[in-house]
Order: structure tokens, then C-alpha cells, then sequence
């Protein structure tokens, strides 16, 4: 378990580094002069030059990557040298001059919004898309089945925007079920972060539940036609136990693979329900700095994002040979 463990951190950390070479590498050809989008329009030639110096971009690439990324170990110095210097601390993802603040600051501020409302999506999406599933695929063929299948296609159907903004429109405004949403941190209003949370967390799993219930469904119809399924319920085993112990475990690892990306994927931001519900996270801070040209935010949360999927895909490995141990020999 132990080589197991290393070769797949040691392939985690290859994979970050090669992805923040491609990010570094693709914002750095686009046909966009950083230096100008530092300053207004009263931008002159000598003030898009001294940008230039400041963010360091008059040296060549290699060195402009290398001190970009000696920045996340060590943090970075911009301006040094001038009665402007500022600096940022490790890991320095760069510097906003729009928005006078380090990259790393700005992210650490919204990722906390980006965090709750991932987890309690995840928490409602896997429990009731698993339940759900699970119940499908015992009533096979019944009402029941054929009323959570189709209420599940109808669920993934529906965008998310279309979603938000239809529970916005009936809980809050219509029917003053709950008031307008409203960001506060839990530690300062446990009550009014909760209000605001519960719709964005309802848009989010609706669209996920969906997608796992029919997963789950799937999975388990699979396996609930294999001889060992049939061989446990002979041998007189309880069918929670044969539900629980062998059918749902060996179809669990699809379901791993998926939640793994998909928690990773909402870790960076959901967009789009961020923006209906206007929550101040990462995914709207995205949206923030593309319509600024702020590049140096957006270097900053795609290679935050990439971090992400990339430790979500070394802790689904690692779920793997949790489950099946036949995994820890590849």
C-alpha cells in the first residue's frame, strides 16, 4: 500500500506541475498585452512600459514561469527595487492591479463561500441520489422505478441557471418564503447563511442527484443480476446485508469516480449558480476578473481548479484500493 501511496502522490505532483507550465504558457501567448490591461484608458506608452517592469514581463518566458513559480514556495517581490515594491506571500499566484491585491488573498477570501456551498451540495446530491437509485433498482419495472427514472431525466434536464432562478423567483419573491439571498459567514449569522445557502445547495443537487440516481440505478441492476448476488441470498443472508455488503459496494467505484470530479469541479467554483445567487466565491470571482481581463486572477483560479480535480482524482485512487484491494497491485 505503502508504493502504492508514493507512486501516485509522486504522479500527483508531476501532473500540477505540468499543468502549471501548460496554464503559464497558454495565458502567455494569447494575443493580450498584460501591461495594458493594467491601467484605463488614459494609459500612456511609458506607463504601459513601467507596468511591464513591475510585473516582469520584460525578461523572457522561462524566467518570467521561473519566478512565477519560485512564487508559490517562497512568495514574490513585484516592483523591486522602486518606491512602489509590494510583495506577496507564498503561495503567491500573482497580482491584481486592478483590484490592488494579491491573486492568492483574493482566492483565499472567496474559496470559504466556494467550500460550503460544494459540500452541502455534495451532501444532498449523494444521499438522495444514492437512496434514490438504490430504491429504482429494487422496485425494477414498477411505478416507483419508472416515477424516480423519469423524475430524474427531467432533473437533468433542466440547467442550473434555469433552476436557480426559478426557485428565486417562487421561494423568495413570489411567495417571501425566504428572504433574498444575502451572503453573511455562518460564525457571524448561523440562521441567515443557512437562508442563503439552502437554494443554491437545492439548484446545485438537483441537476447532480439526477445524474446519480440513474448511475446508482444502473450500477445496481448490474450487479444484482451477478451468480454471487444469488449465491449470498441462498446462503440465507439478510437482504440489507445483500443489498449493502456485495451489491452496492461492487458497483461503488463508478460512483467514487464521479463524486470525486465532480466535488473537485463545484471546489472551483460554480459559476453559474454563484451568479444567480450572487455569492461571493471563487466561481464568481472568475467571472469577475474575465469580463476585467484580469489575467493574473484567471492563471490563479484555473490552476486552483486544476489542483483540485488533480487531488480529487490521487484521493479516488486512493478509495479505490480502499475497496478493492486487487487495485493496489497497478
Amino acid at each position: 500500500m505503502g508504493a502504492y501511496l508514493v507512486r501516485r502522490v509522486l504522479l500527483m505532483l508531476l501532473m500540477l506541475f505540468l499543468v502549471t507550465v501548460a496554464v503559464f504558457i497558454l495565458f502567455a501567448i494569447v494575443p493580450t498585452d498584460p501591461a495594458r490591461l493594467t491601467c484605463g484608458k488614459s494609459c500612456s506608452p511609458q506607463i504601459i512600459e513601467a507596468n511591464r517592469a513591475r510585473l516582469g514581463l520584460d525578461q523572457s518566458l522561462i524566467m518570467q514561469y521561473w519566478n512565477w513559480f519560485r512564487g508559490l514556495f517562497v512568495g514574490r517581490t513585484y516592483a523591486e527595487g522602486t518606491p512602489v515594491e509590494f510583495s506577496c506571500p507564498a503561495p503567491a499566484l500573482g497580482y491584481s492591479f486592478r483590484k490592488g491585491e494579491c491573486v492568492t488573498q483574493l482566492i483565499a477570501s472567496r474559496l470559504p463561500v466556494s467550500i460550503w456551498l460544494a459540500a452541502g451540495a455534495f451532501v444532498i446530491w449523494m444521499v438522495v441520489g444514492i437512496l434514490a437509485g438504490i430504491y429504482a433498482a429494487l422496485r425494477r419495472g414498477k411505478w416507483q422505478d419508472r416515477t424516480l427514472v423519469g423524475l430524474s431525466l427531467v432533473g437533468y434536464s433542466f440547467p442550473t441557471f434555469f433552476i436557480g432562478l426559478l426557485l428565486l423567483f417562487f421561494i423568495v419573491i413570489k411567495w417571501n418564503l425566504l428572504p433574498y439571498p444575502n451572503y453573511v459567514p455562518p460564525s457571524e449569522d448561523p440562521v441567515q447563511w443557512f437562508q442563503t445557502m439552502i437554494l443554491p445547495w437545492i439548484t446545485v443537487s438537483m441537476v447532480y442527484a439526477a445524474f446519480y440516481t440513474r448511475l446508482t440505478r444502473t450500477q445496481m441492476l448490474e450487479t444484482l443480476g451477478e451468480d454471487y448476488i444469488r449465491t449470498a441470498r441462498a446462503k440465507g443472508l439478510p437482504e440489507r446485508t445483500v443489498i449493502r455488503k456485495h451489491a452496492f459496494r461492487a458497483g461503488l467505484t463508478p460512483l467514487v469516480t464521479a463524486a470525486g470530479l465532480d466535488l473537485a469541479g463545484l471546489l472551483g467554483g460554480a459559476v453559474i449558480t454563484e451568479s444567480v445567487f450572487q455569492l461571493p466565491g471563487v466561481g464568481r470571482l472568475a467571472i469577475e476578473s474575465v469580463t476585467d481581463y484580469d489575467l493574473p486572477i484567471i492563471v490563479g483560479t484555473v490552476v486552483l481548479v486544476a489542483f483540485f480535480v488533480i487531488v480529487a482524482n490521487l484521493i479516488v485512487d486512493l478509495l479505490y484500493a480502499a475497496i478493492d484491494p486487487r487495485v493496489r497491485l497497478t
